[in-house]
């Protein structure tokens, strides 16, 4: 990733100086996207609204900027956002076979709301073939790493794909969301994919994210208002019970803490931020 120095600024990270003066320096080479995730984490944090995040993250990673967005109240908020901001950002969503229809639904109204084209990326059907004839149908049900390999073929590998050749990605993360999201820096090196990945909302709560909402008239999926707060696939999601962490209907069955699909947690040499 390469940091734009923005007009009036000056040099205050390894990123700003040409890689050329060090062409030899091979620690510094690999510490310089670091950097610059560093720098503009610290960058964003101080912006007040997410209209201006979006545009200072363009303004700031050189090449294509993609959103994975999987039609959630946080994504959808991004999404506006986007539309309203004008920002070149390039949006996708996963399909991975086995969502609500509810969740299609908001797809459809999204585009047609915003004037935008949501890219939609698919499992490779022979993968998807293979997974169901070893594991079965629900297969997903009898142990975590047969749930683990079945995000793997339907998420975790179309969003590789998604992403090849992306500077940066910008996702709806945010701290509150559990414990193991916490730490959510607003930008952070992903080694694993070679670019800077991005969350903007980091810092929201979530009644700044229904206020945004409500404010913008967000389209939202209407599954949020039957319990829903968190949605993925429909064999895989439940309504949550009062008091229950709002992650708690994910993979319900499930006793592991921390529970991801691992679009979020795959295993990565290092992640830096500021």
């Amino acid at each position: 990733m390469t940091i734009k120095t923005s007009p009036g600024r000056g040099a205050n990270s390894a990123l700003d100086a040409p890689s050329s003066l060090n062409p030899n320096n091979t620690l510094q080479r690999a510490l310089e996207p670091v950097a610059g995730a560093s720098t503009l984490d610290r960058r964003l944090a101080a912006l007040p609204t997410l209209e201006d995040r979006l545009l200072e993250i363009v303004r700031t990673v050189e090449g294509r900027v993609t959103f994975s967005t999987s039609l959630g109240i946080e994504d959808q908020a991004v999404l506006n956002a986007i539309a309203a901001s004008g920002a070149n950002i390039d949006v996708f969503t996963l399909d991975t076979g086995r969502h609500f229809p509810e969740t299609l639904e908001t797809l459809e109204t999204s585009e047609n709301r915003y004037g935008l084209k949501i890219r939609v990326m698919f499992p490779d059907a022979h993968e998807v073939e293979e997974l169901v004839s070893r594991d079965g149908i629900q297969g997903f049900r009898f142990s975590i790493e047969n749930r683990k390999a079945c995000c793997d073929v339907r998420k975790v590998r179309p969003l590789k794909r998604a992403l090849a050749g992306a500077a940066g990605w910008v996702t709806g993360l945010r701290r509150e969301q559990s414990a193991g999201r916490s730490h959510v820096a607003f930008a952070a090196w992903d080694s694993a994919d070679g670019l800077v990945k991005l969350n903007p909302l980091a810092d929201w709560t979530f009644q700044q994210l229904e206020d945004y909402i409500a404010a913008n008239d967000v389209p939202v999926n209407p599954l949020h208002a039957r319990g829903f707060p968190s949605i993925g696939c429909q064999p895989c999601t439940r309504a949550i019970k009062p008091g229950e962490d709002i992650r708690a209907g994910r993979w319900w069955w499930e006793n592991e803490d921390g529970k991801e699909c691992g679009l979020h947690n795959r295993p990565r040499q290092k992640d830096a931020a500021a």
